[in-house]
């Protein structure tokens, strides 16, 4: 409960709170007397700021969408204070106003999951009888139609050229090597990864799996590749964390260069990532979900089938998974170039 509280604190004010202060917050959810919840609630009184707390403590499970929707939340208020418009006198016009600055500011899958988190937010805060109406439900998002996904996608020339320049002879670099490992070979989203236990790397019929804590709740068991098998051994073996089974498996190094018992944030990961790919001359830009999107298709390239691809991502859909596949790039390139002019 308390991570739930800092990790919101963290989004609103974009600084980490000092453990002394927990008391206060927790005090807080009961007295009314919090310091952590945006001006705007906060002059509504004690309720309102009780109420705004339970959303993101108690309504939402998971900690992408906790995240996403307090940055949504709190840059939505700050908007609003800007401009001198109070909770209550916000209305849907003010909302649509918003949207429509969004618009021209970020892509149509941002201004959609923001204003998805302000329509979330009012509906709660006017069940808990904050506010009368709700007034992002009626404001409509841009349209957005996706045929094929926008995740940079490296040729598998340039995934091996980036692995083999991660040099295994320290910590850290045996830690990313096994990270990038598990992404890239198991299809792995970058929470997933990086949610694995020790215990989560496990031996069962006479090979070794990974045991992934994917979105929704759901657990999904893939085998280990050879090679981010030999990725995660020689990690281990350096790192001597086998015998806590309960601890995190990819973990932040301290200012002596040596494992902490704190887990990897995705926000590292994406640091860890683009200094690697910038290390290994890559061009191409990267992000987490790069890896993913690489292991999907280089894997459909060498005859996989879209069906166990599907199966191995944990997509309930194979339309998700095509989206992940650039097979067809290369082909659209040489119809392209029979342009001879």
């Amino acid at each position: 409960y308390q991570n739930v509280l800092y990790e919101t604190f963290y989004v609103w004010h974009g600084r980490p709170m000092e453990e002394s202060r927990f008391p206060q917050l927790l005090d807080a959810t009961t007295t009314g007397t919090t310091f952590c919840v945006p001006e705007l609630v906060q002059q509504q009184g004690e309720h309102a700021q009780r109420r705004f707390i339970e959303f993101f403590t108690a309504r939402i499970r998971n900690r992408g969408t906790r995240g996403a929707y307090a940055r949504a939340a709190a840059e939505f208020l700050d908007w609003c204070d800007r401009r001198a418009v109070s909770l209550q006198q916000v209305t849907p016009i003010v909302v649509a106003t918003y949207i429509e600055q969004l618009t021209a500011e970020y892509s149509a899958p941002t201004v959609k999951l923001r204003l998805a988190a302000l329509r979330s937010l009012f509906d709660h805060l006017v069940t808990g009888q904050v506010m009368p109406m709700n007034p992002a439900a009626s404001v409509r998002g841009p349209r957005h139609v996706v045929k094929k996904g926008s995740t940079p996608v490296l040729r598998a020339e340039e995934a091996r050229q980036l692995i083999d320049s991660i040099e295994g002879r320290s910590i850290v670099g045996l830690r990313d090597r096994a990270l990038i490992g598990v992404m890239v070979y198991s299809f792995a989203r970058v929470s997933a990864a990086i949610g694995m236990n020790v215990e989560d790397y496990y031996s069962q019929g006479r090979r070794m799996w990974l045991r992934l804590h994917e979105k929704g709740g759901k657990r999904h068991d893939v085998p280990a590749h050879h090679n981010a098998e030999a990725y995660l051994d020689a990690y281990l073996a350096v790192a001597g964390i086998r015998d806590e089974k309960k601890g995190p498996l990819f973990r932040t190094v301290s200012r002596r260069r040596e494992l902490t018992l704190t887990r990897m944030h995705r926000v590292d990961v994406l640091r860890m990532i683009k200094r690697r790919a910038r290390q290994a001359g890559i061009s191409t830009t990267v992000c987490c979900h790069t890896f993913r999107a690489t292991g999907i298709t280089t894997y459909l390239e060498n005859g996989g089938q879209l069906e166990h691809a599907q199966q191995i991502a944990a997509h309930e859909s194979a339309r998700t998974t095509k989206l992940y596949d650039r097979t067809s790039d290369a082909v659209s390139l040489d119809e392209i170039e029979r342009i001879m002019i």
